[in-house]
C-alpha cells in the first residue's frame, strides 16, 4: 500500500470512475464466471494540519588541503550537533559531506572546497525553530519541509480505509441496482493511500558573517496542511 498524506476538514469527497464490460450471461456460480462484471474506482479524503517540520543546513569552507577542509568541515559539524543535543524533542543527523579541488588557469590545485550537512527531524515546531536560528550563526539554511508524522497519518489513514471500504460497498450496491441485478461480488479490490505535501521552502543564504556573533531571531512557521486520501480500486460481478 503507497503512502502518502496531508489535512484534514469535514468534507469527506468521494469520487466515482466506473469502467463497465458487461456481457449479460446471468450466472448463480459461487466463483466469478468472469461475465457481467464492473470496475470502479472510489476515493475518500480529507485535509490534516501538518504536525512535523524537517530541514537541512550546511556549511561550506575552503582550505588549501584535504586534511585542513576535513578538520574544519567536522569541527562544524561536531559543534553543530553539540548544540542540536540541547534540543532533546529535535532529531538530528549528519548529511553528505562533499569535496572538490579548486585550479588555477594552469590546472593546477590550489586548494579544496567541500561542504558538509545536518538535517532536523521534529514534531516542535518552536524548539526546532530555535534551534535552527542559533545553527545560523554558523551553519546555512538550505531548506525548510512540513508534513504529517508517521504516527498522525497512521491513524487518519485508518480512518480513511474504513471510509474508502464503505464507499465501494455503497457504489457497488449502486451500480448493482442501476443493473436490475439482485446483488452482487466482489472479484477484487485493492487499497491505496496518497498525500499532496507542500513543495519544500528553499532557503537564501542566511548564515551569520564570522564577524557578526548576535543570533537572528527564530523564525515563526506556518506548517500549512495536506491533503491526505485513499481509493478504493477494484471489480465487482453482478448476479441476476
Amino acid at each position: 500500500m503507497k503512502r502518502m498524506l496531508h489535512s484534514l476538514p469535514q468534507a469527506i469527497a468521494l469520487s466515482t470512475a466506473i469502467i463497465a464490460t458487461l456481457g449479460f450471461s446471468a450466472t448463480s456460480h459461487a466463483e466469478p464466471s468472469g461475465y457481467n462484471q464492473i470496475s470502479f474506482s472510489t476515493q475518500v479524503q480529507t485535509e490534516v494540519e501538518n504536525d512535523e517540520i524537517s530541514a537541512s543546513l550546511y556549511k561550506q569552507v575552503q582550505a588549501s588541503t584535504p586534511q585542513a577542509l576535513a578538520t574544519q568541515l567536522n569541527s562544524a559539524m561536531n559543534q553543530a550537533i553539540a548544540t542540536a543535543k540541547r534540543y532533546p524533542s529535535v532529531k538530528v543527523s549528519t548529511g553528505q559531506h562533499h569535496s572538490y579541488p579548486r585550479y588555477d588557469d594552469n590546472r593546477k590545485i590550489i586548494g579544496w572546497t567541500g561542504r558538509a550537512s545536518i538535517h532536523l527531524t521534529s514534531t516542535d515546531l518552536a524548539k526546532t525553530s530555535e534551534l535552527i536560528a542559533e545553527l545560523q550563526n554558523t551553519l546555512i539554511l538550505n531548506q525548510i519541509n512540513f508534513g504529517v508524522s508517521q504516527s498522525k497519518q497512521d491513524r487518519v489513514e485508518k480512518e480513511l480505509l474504513t471510509q474508502a471500504s464503505k464507499a465501494f460497498q455503497q457504489q457497488a450496491s449502486s451500480l448493482a441496482s442501476a443493473w436490475n441485478a439482485s446483488g452482487y461480488r466482489v472479484v477484487s479490490v485493492s487499497l491505496n493511500s496518497q498525500g499532496n505535501y507542500a513543495p519544500p521552502m528553499l532557503m537564501r543564504n542566511m548564515a551569520m558573517s564570522e564577524s557578526e556573533n548576535i543570533t537572528p531571531p527564530a523564525p515563526n512557521f506556518e506548517s500549512g496542511n495536506s491533503t491526505l486520501s485513499v481509493s478504493a480500486n477494484g471489480t465487482i460481478e453482478l448476479v441476476q
